[in-house]
């Protein structure tokens, strides 16, 4: 059985090496609080997320086959839902649901 000091020493180094893996983000981020570019990306990026999101999850989209209006009702859904209400959990979980639901029903084998 390894020795009590030798145990505190290795319990001391784990906690110091949690303590500054856990500080070491917010002290890295304090100088980017003011900057113009993390302000500017912070109004853009949402959007631009958003909008890689809708390529990735349409691009396997063919027009030809059977149910390929579920994904495109299930976006008008949110999309809509989003212009109206401006609530991101309203519109993304009943665009999830339209989706499912019509999924389930029409695309079932």
């Amino acid at each position: 059985m390894p020795d009590t000091r030798y145990l505190l020493a290795a319990v001391a180094v784990s906690a110091a090496v949690t303590w500054a893996l856990r500080a070491l983000p917010f002290t890295a981020l304090t100088p980017l609080r003011t900057s113009r570019t993390v302000r500017y990306l912070s109004t853009r990026m949402p959007a631009g997320v958003m909008v890689i999101l809708l390529a990735y999850c349409l691009r396997d989209l063919s027009p030809t086959a059977p149910g390929s209006l579920v994904p495109l009702v299930a976006l008008a859904v949110t999309a809509g839902l989003h212009l109206w209400r401006r609530s991101a959990l309203l519109s993304i979980g009943c665009g999830t649901a339209v989706h499912v639901a019509l999924a389930s029903a029409l695309l079932a084998h």
